[in-house]
């Protein structure tokens, strides 16, 4: 069996039921975070989309596919040693910027000592640091100054005592603003890094 995977989080259990019940399901779970989630099952005889919570493929002994849907209930009820191995959902941080550079504001320095912390909660400790602007100024220098703010936070993070390689800083310059404004127009909210703990 192969799955080819969208982000998605599933469940996947063999079954010993009768000879009629399929061997195999995979169930797709639900995610606050990635609502498009999706999961194609295949076999060397089929193939079928899961795409929608707690859709269901199972697969039987000689490999067809068939589609059902189950409950949130019914998957706590019968398969709670899975749910719980699931990770921790990832917590995301918001940090904000001076105008036109990679510094802090007063606010946001004392949040990212709460990230610190919160991330040295997890067992996995990655971080996805990612930098934005608001409008005001050239596309390609807010790409630059994207990357820097993401890079600032990145080394911060490293001075936290994080592994360079599990702390990712990209740069999104003004592409993805909170606040969509029309051009040269100075937005605070747009000033920022998100960060993304998982």
């Amino acid at each position: 069996m192969m799955l080819a995977l969208r982000p998605a989080l599933i469940l996947t259990g063999l079954l010993t039921l009768g000879a009629c019940a399929p061997v195999s399901r995979v169930i797709l779970l639900p995610q606050a975070d990635s609502p498009a989630s999706q999961v194609t099952v295949t076999t060397p005889k089929a193939q079928l989309l899961v795409d929608q919570p707690y859709g269901v493929a199972e697969i039987s002994r000689d490999g067809r596919l068939t589609p059902a849907t189950t409950t949130a209930e019914d998957v706590a009820k019968t398969y709670p040693n899975l749910l719980a191995l699931q990770p921790q959902p990832p917590e995301r941080f918001t940090l904000q910027f001076e105008p036109g550079t990679s510094q802090l504001t007063a606010e946001s320095k004392a949040l990212l000592a709460t990230v610190i912390e919160r991330a040295r909660t997890r067992p996995g400790g990655e971080l996805i640091v990612t930098g934005h602007t608001n409008r005001q100024g050239a596309a390609d220098a807010n790409d630059r100054l994207s990357l820097e703010r993401a890079n600032a936070i990145r080394d911060l993070l490293i001075e936290g005592g994080f592994q360079s390689d599990l702390v990712e800083a990209v740069g999104r310059g003004e592409r993805e603003p909170v606040v969509p404004t029309e051009d040269d127009v100075v937005e605070p909210r747009n000033r920022r890094a998100e960060i993304v703990v998982r």
